[in-house]
């Protein structure tokens, strides 16, 4: 029989030691729960469902915030969830002293700053030249954004 070089018999040895090193590592480190409703963990259902609800929906906000809630419905952001703006609202909901965030320019940019795989009829802004203020709501309406804000020295 033919002698095998020493750089085969080193690259078999070398590919039998990282297998059987994954091997175990995978036997060790692999849940109990896993793939018992698929290719994840089944516990996992469990944990998730433990955590707290902090997201109330937008119906607990119509139900004390109707007004907004009746506006907004007449504008471009009618399909947006309140909390995608302001926040996780659920503890709010449960204690109305706790607010929730007021918006700021970077809300207004995170889905309006020009982005080229957006859709093209989805309003985009260049953030360098469309304007230099502290907030869009100097100029926009937050829940009405094709409105102008009502000034308070209007005559």
């Amino acid at each position: 029989m033919p002698k095998m070089p020493p750089q085969v018999v080193r690259l078999v040895l070398l590919t039998i030691g990282i297998v059987g090193s994954y091997l175990i590592a995978r036997y060790f480190l692999t849940p109990a729960s896993f793939n018992e409703y698929g290719h994840y963990r089944g516990a996992a259902l469990m944990e998730i469902a433990s955590h707290p609800v902090v997201f109330a929906g937008k119906k607990s906000c119509e139900d004390c915030h109707f007004d907004e809630f009746e506006r907004l419905g007449r504008f471009e952001h009618k399909t947006l969830s309140c909390e995608g703006c302001h926040g996780a609202g659920q503890a709010h909901t449960e204690n109305p002293d706790i607010r929730l965030a007021i918006l700021n320019f970077s809300h207004c940019a995170r889905c309006h700053e020009a982005n080229p795989s957006r859709p093209s009829w989805h309003k985009q802004i260049d953030l360098r030249d469309h304007y230099a203020g502290e907030a869009c709501t100097e100029c926009h309406v937050a829940h009405a954004p094709s409105q102008v804000p009502e000034s308070p020295e209007a005559p």
